[in-house]
């Protein structure tokens, strides 16, 4: 099982979106500075998931949730993700 999860960070509100088998570990490694884009905007919060049955369909849909329409869809369903 594939998880096409989507970030948010809480010092820049920048977004991050990613796939991953495990979840948990991935979201370690985003806020210990192991991944060179999401180091710089620590701490980095989930907001959005979603599981796939294999790399494919992650991909595609990682790559859905990048593109003009997938941000679009994001900002529709995840307004108000943040914690207070």
């Amino acid at each position: 099982m594939w998880t096409v999860y989507v970030l948010r960070s809480l010092k820049s509100n920048k977004r991050y979106v990613g796939m991953t088998q495990n979840l948990t570990h991935r979201l370690q490694q985003h806020n210990s500075g192991k991944s060179k884009f999401t180091s710089g905007h620590m701490p980095w919060v989930i907001i959005y998931t979603e599981n796939h049955p294999s790399t494919e369909a992650a991909r595609k849909r990682e790559k859905y949730l990048k593109s003009a329409a997938g941000r679009k869809f994001l900002d529709q369903n995840c307004a108000g993700s943040l914690p207070d």
